[in-house]
């Protein structure tokens, strides 16, 4: 039942900002973590952003231009991106992860960032 839905992806010019959020339903188990990792063509996963109650962490590539955050009551977390350049141009895959992982850990199904002139 547990499910993850990411919205708000689209096509931005270079410079210019997107705000991603996901919202989770079904969460019966105690959550560590909610984040984001995204994956281009031809690449890896690569880690984005996570967020626990005592702290955030964010990739090397995209410090000092994405914010994320989380309303812990409504199990929503959000990617606040400014500065978006062509290189962040992937498939944003929001992910939930419990106490108890790898037993609770969850994705999306993705949304696309497309960053282009």
């Amino acid at each position: 039942q547990v499910q993850l839905v990411e919205s708000g992806g689209g096509l931005v010019q270079p410079g210019g900002s997107l705000r991603l959020s996901c919202a989770a339903s079904g969460i019966v188990f105690r959550v560590y973590s909610m984040g984001w990792y995204r994956q281009a063509p031809g690449r890896r996963r690569e880690f984005v952003a996570a967020i626990t109650n005592s702290r955030t962490d964010y990739g090397d590539s995209v410090k000092g231009r994405f914010t994320i955050s989380r309303d812990n009551v409504k199990k929503v977390v959000d990617l606040q991106m400014d500065n978006l350049k062509p290189e962040d141009t992937a498939v944003y895959y929001c992910n939930v992860r419990g106490t108890n992982w790898p037993e609770d850990d969850y994705w999306g199904q993705g949304t696309q960032v497309t960053v282009s002139s």
